[in-house]
């Protein structure tokens, strides 16, 4: 048996006891993400997005465990709280940090999108009566967990709006403050080619990974690994409307509809960083 963790308890002369985490094998996580991304309780909209946004191997890349205490940050309609939250649900905390739509800078898609989310809970408790929700919009909303209170932070395609709004440090300075010293922050979104100019990234949504592997470490992470389980190398990124070009926005409608579905989902880093 493998453990996460170790702390020492008390001391009576040279006696210490010790608590240990242990840590399931990866074949066991594997087999229990596996029966909740085969399970019906998932929209039947969202499975078929799987093969573009390789759940399983993703949070096996951030080490997920089903103990954690992980907040997902900005979880939209709740594409990634159909996996998380069960997961989570019986020896873990999953907590979403909402965009905080009592800010008068959140746009009035969040609020509608909130609505479906609370919907979508509400219906289950049963895989969702567990779930903590908190606000996030930094640098005004930043209370989204205690400090030094989570063991993973984790991002799907946010950093590019973060970015535009010119909130990107403080929003990263966020995930640095809630986790554990060897907490994991891990990120995926779209990709944009070396050297891409701020301005070309901001209008595209694609971002370069040094821009957000310099925000991170800013913030004061260590990049401890990437990995190209999400890469598209069929993705030209050079598409009329950005990455919204793309399914499952498809900016274009019907015009050059077939190439765009051939393309599939955006080319995206997976990038996965340390607290020290």
């Amino acid at each position: 048996m493998a453990f996460r963790t170790c702390s020492a308890l008390a001391a009576v002369g040279l006696t210490v006891a010790l608590v240990c985490v242990p840590v399931l094998a990866r074949a066991d996580v594997g087999a229990q993400l596996d029966q909740i991304l085969a399970s019906d309780h998932r929209n039947p909209k969202n499975a078929p997005r799987d093969q573009y946004r390789h759940p399983k191997e993703a949070l096996m890349f951030f080490g997920i465990q089903p103990d954690m205490t992980v907040v997902e940050v900005w979880p939209s309609g709740g594409w990634w709280t159909e996996i998380l939250a069960p997961l989570l649900r019986d020896r873990g905390s999953y907590i979403a940090a909402w965009y905080a739509t009592q800010s008068k800078n959140t746009p009035d898609y969040a609020r509608r999108i909130e609505k479906g989310f609370d919907e979508m809970v509400a219906g289950r408790p049963e895989l969702y009566g567990k779930i903590t929700k908190s606000a996030l919009l930094a640098p005004e909303f930043v209370d989204i967990a205690p400090k030094g209170s989570v063991d993973l932070v984790l991002t799907f395609r946010n950093v590019h709006n973060w970015a535009k709004a010119g909130n990107a440090p403080a929003m990263f300075q966020v995930f640095y403050d809630v986790l554990k010293p060897g907490g994991v922050l891990g990120v995926v979104d779209h990709r944009a080619p070396p050297g891409t100019s701020f301005e070309n990234q901001i209008n595209s949504g694609y971002m370069t990974e040094e821009y957000v592997i310099d925000t991170a470490q800013k913030a004061g992470f260590k990049l401890v690994g990437r990995s190209e389980v999400n890469a598209n190398p069929k993705d030209t990124k050079d598409h009329p409307k950005g990455v919204w070009t793309l399914p499952p926005t498809l900016a274009l409608g019907d015009q050059d509809r077939a190439k765009y579905l051939a393309i599939g989902e955006s080319d995206r880093m997976t990038l996965k960083f340390v607290k020290p």
